[in-house]
């Protein structure tokens, strides 16, 4: 044959499928700009220029292109499926016709290579002139002063050229397979391969209800925001798997359980529907699973970010409460007595003063801290015991505060004893009358004590005393200095400045600078230094959380389309004979409507479903960021609930039309 005869036949082949093929090419545009984007805002344009907050975002950026590049080639695969199992039909005629398998690859390899160069060259097109929308987006968000510079990442170009061109590659490889290893009969009658009942498997149901039901139980029990982050990753993949097993397996059961159902099957808008979706229920299964994980995921993508970012004022807030925060910390007590801590805060009184602040709503706050294991009430300070753990929970750091520094914070008039304690924080209700150190103090509990310490990532215990120094002289045998010090010293002075935000950084810069005693350290933030990090985190997470559930709603969709399409070509003909026999039009909507209402919006339940147990694990992760605002979140969540509903819905509307256009009688002819 003439070398151009291949490129013809897959042109023609292209448009006559251009009904499954043009979606496919859509999503393999979208996903290269998408990608592009995202490799632009990581080592291109102006993010790399930021003054602040630059890795920040770049790290984002990075991980959310890993992301987008795995999931681009998991997902065109599973659409190339599609393509292939209708083209099969058309290549199982052109081998009986005389056109060996090596002609069938060529034109195979001519439409992936149009398919690849159409991908990349609109998509890149379309990525480069949405790429500056996405960075002034993304610089909004962060509140960064925006340039209207256009530029193109070449590295940008070429890695969006290299992934995608080797996803084509492996896309080719596996039409290439199925097609080398069927004959030609089998290819013929793919269509309607695997066209016999499938059964339901009572095993792999149960273990998929079991994994989701471990899942849940991870979630709804997990204690601290370090042991939620470890666990995360393995609930979401009990989560997957057992999504799929409960679907794949649940599903063809459910049709058994629907047809013994006498009154609700032996009716015409039920009985066709229901009879037709017991024989592809297991591969329907599949898809209905694939759908509900992406909806899970774009719920928990969008409602956790959202509330990331519009809750970032009360993270910054809660984690510095003054505009300075200025902390000395040390190893030794004699550090925090009055001759050493006099001095340092004249020298900060003196800078503020000089830099203009007015040190409003200032305190001062000395602590001893100690990290322990809190068993049964008494508190191990040992430190290989508190080094091998069991769990992040059961590791406490305690921090003891004066009763003269805390009634300085609070502006309360508490009076304790020696050897009594207020305390607050942490697994406090473990604690009943007395709190005791092994080989170290005990003292006795008179009441609570208000936070005056923000959440950390380790639980915490604050302990208020009658006075600091004696209650050292009981914790100095439980300190450790062979390797790391369990006791340790902090001394915290923060304050309002009036100051407008350059001069709060500079007075920050300066007190960082200054001079302290021998073995001592110092942090001071500001924070609206501290703000333009904040605001690149949460913008940088909020940003690409849009783009991912953008990607993933997308992807929902066309799995949604392609299901519809492929399922009425097979219908059709089931209805064409049914038509034959007096069903009129009317009873066909009627029957499409209860096979589409019976399973469309099934994934959907669940995905809510799982958002609802996944609640007290994102809300744990959320500490890690210091976020408890609960109501915020729960705003959030329904929030996206209800607007991917209506957004679903809209999608089942138009799908349905498609469906029905195809197995009603339109003047569409199947083409080969």
């Amino acid at each position: 044959m003439r070398a151009g005869y291949y490129p013809k036949l897959a042109i023609e082949g292209i448009r006559k499928n251009r009904r499954m093929y043009l979606p496919y090419l859509f999503t393999s545009i979208a996903m290269t700009a998408m990608y592009y984007i995202i490799v632009f805002l990581q080592d291109g344009g102006l993010v790399s220029a930021l003054p602040l907050g630059s890795e920040t975002v770049r790290e984002m950026m990075r991980f959310g292109g890993n992301i987008m590049a795995f999931f681009s080639c998991i997902f065109l695969f599973y659409t190339n499926s599609f393509l292939i199992r209708r083209r099969k039909k058309e290549f199982g005629l052109y081998n009986i016709l005389g056109m060996g398998k090596k002609n069938i690859a060529r034109i195979l390899f001519w439409e992936t290579l149009f398919i690849l160069l159409l991908s990349l060259g609109s998509g890149l097109l379309l990525g480069i002139v949405l790429s500056k929308t996405a960075e002034l987006g993304l610089f909004n968000l962060m509140g960064y002063q925006i340039s209207y510079r256009l530029s193109v990442s070449v590295p940008g170009v070429c890695m969006t050229a290299l992934v995608f061109g080797v996803i084509f590659v492996l896309l080719f490889f596996n039409a290439l397979r199925q097609v080398r290893f069927s004959s030609a009969m089998a290819l013929l009658q793919s269509e309607n391969a695997g066209e016999k009942p499938p059964k339901a498997n009572w095993l792999l149901g149960f273990l998929g209800l079991a994994l989701l039901g471990g899942a849940y139980y991870i979630s709804a029990t997990i204690e601290d925001p370090i042991t939620a982050l470890a666990a995360f990753f393995g609930a979401v993949l009990m989560v997957i798997a057992g999504t799929y097993l409960t679907m794949i397996s649940g599903s063809v059961m459910f049709c058994r359980i629907l047809q013994r159902r006498r009154k609700y099957y032996y009716r015409p808008e039920h009985f066709v529907s229901v009879a037709s979706m017991k024989y592809r229920m297991k591969r329907n299964g599949a898809g209905l699973a694939s759908i509900c994980i992406l909806a899970t995921m774009v719920l928990v993508i969008l409602s956790a970010t959202t509330c990331l970012y519009f809750g970032g004022e009360d993270v910054l807030r809660t984690r510095y409460p003054r505009e300075i925060n200025f902390s000395m910390r040390t190893k030794y007590a004699k550090a925090l007595s009055d001759e050493v801590l006099e001095p340092v805060w004249e020298s900060i009184d003196t800078t503020a003063r000089q830099q203009g602040a007015s040190m409003e709503q200032q305190y001062r706050c000395r602590s001893a801290i100690i990290t322990g294991l809190l068993q049964d009430g008494t508190v191990e300070c040992d430190v290989t015991k508190v080094r091998n753990a069991v769990t992040f929970s059961d590791v406490i750091q305690f921090y003891f505060v004066p009763l003269a520094d805390y009634n300085a914070i609070t502006g309360a008039k508490e009076s304790l004893a020696s050897g009594e304690a207020l305390i607050c924080g942490s697994r406090t209700d473990e604690i009943g009358d007395m709190l005791e150190f092994r080989n170290g103090s005990r003292f006795q509990v008179k009441g609570r004590a208000e936070e005056i310490f923000p959440e950390e990532l380790v639980p915490e215990m604050t302990v208020v005393v009658a006075d600091l120094e004696t209650t050292l002289e009981g914790l100095n045998a439980l300190a450790d200095f062979n390797g790391d010090a369990m006791l340790s010293f902090q001394w915290i002075v923060n304050f309002d400045t009036g100051l407008e935000k350059e001069e709060q950084m500079a007075l920050s810069e300066r007190l960082s600078a200054l001079e302290l005693p021998e073995d001592c350290t110092s942090v001071c933030r500001s924070r609206e230094w501290e703000q333009q990090d904040f605001y690149s985190l949460f913008g940088g997470l909020f940003y690409l959380g849009i783009l991912l559930s953008i990607v993933f709603v997308f992807a929902a969709v066309l799995i949604i389309y392609y299901k519809q399409i492929s399922e009425g070509y097979e219908d059709q003909a089931r209805f064409e004979i049914m038509q034959k026999v007096g069903m009129t039009k009317r009873e066909i909507r009627k029957s499409i409507n209860s096979q589409l209402l019976t399973v469309f919006f099934l994934p959907l339940g669940l995905a809510a479903l799982h958002l609802c147990f996944a609640f007290p694990i994102i809300r744990k992760l959320m500490l890690l960021f210091q976020l408890n605002n609960v109501r915020l979140y729960l705003l959030t969540t329904l929030l996206s609930v209800i607007a991917f509903a209506l957004f679903y819905t809209l999608v089942y509307r138009v799908t349905s039309n498609a469906y029905y256009h195809i197995v009603s009688g339109a003047k569409e002819k199947r083409e080969v």
